[in-house]
């Protein structure tokens, strides 16, 4: 699907995902080498080679930090206003010298529980910017949720054309 929006040409400054998407290496070297810029979460037991050269899993990076290297930043307005967290960026190398890339760990102030993204960006992208974009995914989720609800798709997951078919045809109810 990116592929055929750079080749359509889509105008679209960054591609964000989730942990599906980020834990998807290929991917990531793809948009590297394309030079797309893109914010894409990973598990913490991703391995991730930083500056120094040793293979270490995000979780284990993000441990190494100290406290005044976390950087309170809101991902965006959500219902409840703000969605205050603490952000750090961790730099990574990367093989295209057009771009810079970055472990991106996001901490709950609530439980402390870390998220971490991958991110390709250009060079001196401030690190507000990154947390910007990773907030807009949670934006494109809400969408979709409301959109099922409006279309009666919120209480199942269509996983084919035949599911999604026989639901919208036939209400739900297979044909004789």
């Amino acid at each position: 699907m990116i592929e055929r929006a750079v080749a359509a040409p889509v105008p679209f400054a960054w591609v964000s995902g989730d942990e599906l998407d980020g834990d998807n290496r290929s991917l990531r070297v793809w948009l590297e080498q394309q030079d797309l810029h893109f914010v894409l979460a990973v598990r913490g037991n991703r391995y991730v080679w930083p500056e120094m050269g040793v293979p270490a899993t995000a979780e284990q990076l993000a441990t190494t930090l100290a406290q005044q290297d976390w950087t309170r930043l809101s991902a965006g307005d959500g219902a409840k206003g703000p969605r205050l967290y603490d952000w750090m960026r961790i730099p990574l190398p990367s093989w295209q010298m057009a771009g810079e890339r970055w472990l991106v760990v996001r901490r709950s102030r609530s439980d402390g529980k870390l998220a971490h993204h991958v991110c390709y960006a250009a060079p001196g992208t401030q690190l507000q910017e990154m947390v910007r974009v990773a907030g807009m995914r949670w934006t494109v989720e809400e969408c979709f949720e409301a959109a099922k609800g409006e279309v009666g798709l919120d209480q199942y997951e269509v996983r084919s054309w035949h599911g999604w078919r026989r639901h919208i045809a036939h209400g739900g109810m297979s044909p004789l």
